[in-house]
């Protein structure tokens, strides 16, 4: 049963159960979710950007004695039905039997988020305005005279700071008392007898907020309170919005690599010291020297490299990534790069669901739910994939390393790595908005939608809050995923081999059929079949590459990069085979678990299918064209 069924069953339920429903709803940004939390005691995670909240999400809380079933509805700017989120929202309060609607408002920003609450009371009276952020309010400056709105408004205000946890209870009081019926509110009408979505109705509702606002907001330090605008004034200007944005980028990987060198090699060195005593431990249990072999050489080593050299750069990015998420400065990003895809025919939302990508494809295109035209949303989930998630992330950073920059350590090799792999991130933003130009001009014609993008208040990120969820909601879960991929991968990497037929291993065999091709796109057999071996997860190519070059087919631990340089370079690789395999890595198929959430998503396995060509499309031929160019001109060593 549904979340809003199971809502409406609880609404119907004899009085003598004195259980109440009560709506949530709110502008997005305004802390609704953490009102949310706080009253049901459930961890739901709350973004920093419009419509993160698809969903309608149920939970109780105990008032005097009896449960209140708290219904949080999505983010929305209006009840007009112009998308998915106020089609849901209006529906529940319409339809949805709740005892009363709690409309959540931004009191540092309470003229725009009158808007929803004169349309909800156009619907039902039984409301109560929450105003929170009250304690952001009064650090900028900003006084809302709560009596003097509630006599405005008709309907109950309480103000709140529910981070704090302040107001909650005085809140729940009052919800209590509408719900039951011992408050009636008379709020006041602004609109017509007329259609209620005609054009003067708008107008008169505009004016009325103005008026209410420009009566119970006074603005004691103007200076402060116009924080916001100056730093928008660089972060979103066209001159510096962009320098700033990849400076920022810049930044961000700098540290991810820089702190997790030795973080990497520890755990190495950690992880591999174990399997002399795994090998002891099972050969005197009698286990067969094959099957010894076959579970540390294939499967304990693969796991401990893939452990080794994604945990660090993931538990650094996921927290650098997630405190500019929390202090409100993403949607300044696809607000820069909102003008790109408009040109491209595809939404300006299609930038956040670029961000969401870094830390997982499966997520970001998850993420396109935010993006209400179907045309659009499409496009943006089959270009999806061409923003490296944390997967690639290790393999782009070693290879920039070993045959781009050098690896004698310090500042200035830590430095141009990072530049150039922020490059290769400049270049993957380029590529996705040219594919989504072609896409928005062939199979999926049409014209850009308009929307709302909102810029949210800066905000103080919650450091603990930003560790704790990006190590348990993105790091593990990431991780996690690739170490159960990880293990089965090389079982079989190990057993292709070492298994011959007529002295060739299977192996062999197969990176000889696909040898041809590879080196066409400046690659090797062994490369292509690891990308190919590495559809389950991207964080496994690396190894499987490895693996592929042993003499055995057992991966080896190697002390630096530098050994690991060496071991491709007897295998014949030259900067232009690392530079062609960054590519390939940039541009190729989605992992497994990317294309079942498309899949899902779409409900469809044309596009799906759809999704799996387009970058692998893409990748080879630019590959192919890449390393043609260079050998054309003689760059090639």
């Amino acid at each position: 049963m549904g979340i809003e069924e199971e809502a409406v069953r609880v609404t119907r339920r004899e009085e003598t159960s004195r259980e109440r429903v009560v709506a949530l709803a709110g502008n997005p940004n305004v802390g609704k979710s953490t009102v949310f939390n706080k009253l049901t005691g459930l961890r739901q995670h709350t973004g920093n950007w419009p419509g993160k909240t698809v969903e309608v999400a149920l939970g109780k809380h105990r008032l005097d004695g009896r449960n209140i079933n708290l219904v949080d509805l999505p983010g929305t700017y209006s009840l007009s039905v112009n998308s998915a989120e106020e089609e849901i929202a209006r529906e529940f309060i319409c339809n949805g039997g709740a005892d009363a609607v709690v409309v959540i408002v931004d009191a540092t920003c309470l003229e725009r988020n009158l808007n929803l609450v004169l349309q909800t009371v156009e619907i039902t009276d039984r409301v109560v305005v929450c105003v929170n952020l009250m304690d952001e309010a009064k650090k900028k400056g900003i006084r809302v005279d709560l009596e003097l709105l509630q006599q405005r408004l008709g309907i109950p205000v309480v103000g709140t700071s529910a981070r704090n946890g302040v107001g909650l209870e005085k809140l729940m009081d009052t919800v209590g008392l509408v719900a039951d019926g011992k408050l009636r509110p008379t709020p006041i009408r602004v609109r017509s007898q007329g259609d209620s979505s005609s054009e003067s109705d708008v107008v008169e509702i505009v004016k009325a907020c103005e008026r209410i606002f420009q009566e119970v907001v006074s603005i004691d330090n103007k200076e402060y309170a116009g924080r916001d605008r100056k730093i928008d004034r660089l972060l979103t200007s066209k001159t510096t919005g962009y320098p700033v944005m990849i400076l920022l980028l810049f930044v961000v990987f700098w540290i991810t690599i820089t702190g997790a060198n030795y973080p990497s090699q520890l755990l190495s060195h950690v992880l591999f010291s174990f399997e002399p005593l795994l090998q002891k431990l099972m050969t005197s249990l009698g286990a067969p020297e094959g099957l010894v072999n076959l579970l540390t050489e294939g499967g304990y080593r693969t796991l401990a490299w893939v452990v080794s050299v994604m945990l660090p750069p993931m538990a650094i990015f996921f927290p650098l990534f997630t405190l500019l998420e929390d202090c409100g400065y993403l949607p300044r990003i696809a607000f820069n790069l909102d003008n790109f895809f408009r040109k491209a025919c595809a939404h300006g939302k299609q930038a956040l669901t670029m961000c969401m990508g870094f830390g997982c494809n499966a997520a970001g295109v998850i993420g396109c739910r935010i993006i209400d035209s179907p045309r659009e949303r499409l496009i943006a989930i089959i270009t999806n994939n061409f923003v490296p998630c944390n997967g690639r992330f290790p393999t782009l950073i070693a290879l920039i390393t070993m045959f781009l920059v050098g690896t004698s350590g310090g500042f200035l090799q830590s430095a141009v790595s990072t530049l150039m792999l922020t490059g290769i991130i400049v270049l993957a933003v380029s590529v996705t908005i040219v594919t989504s130009r072609i896409l928005s001009k062939t199979l999926l014609r049409g014209e850009p939608s308009s929307f709302y993008l909102e810029l949210p208040p800066y905000r103080r990120p919650q450091i603990g809050r930003v560790i704790v969820r990006s190590i348990l909601d993105r790091t593990l879960y990431v991780l996690g995923r690739a170490v159960v991929v990880a293990l089965p991968a090389g079982l079989i990497i190990w057993v292709f081999a070492n298994t011959h037929i007529d002295g060739i291993s299977i192996l062999n065999w197969s990176a000889d059929i696909l040898d041809p091709l590879a080196r066409l796109m400046g690659l090797d057999g062994y490369i292509l079949l690891a990308f190919i071996l590495g559809f389950p997860a991207n964080e496994i190519v690396v190894p499987i590459i490895i693996m592929s070059y042993m003499s055995k087919g057992a991966l080896i631990e190697l002390d630096s990069l530098a050994e690991l340089r060496a071991l491709f370079v007897e295998n014949g690789w030259t900067w232009l085979t690392a530079a062609c395999t960054m590519l390939f890595s940039l541009m190729h198929w989605p992992c497994s678990t990317t294309c079942l959430t498309i899949r899902k998503e779409t409900g469809s396995t044309k596009w799906t299918l759809v999704s799996f060509l387009v970058p692998t499309v893409v990748g080879v031929v630019v590959c192919i064209t890449f390393a043609t160019v260079v050998r054309t001109f003689g760059f090639a060593p």
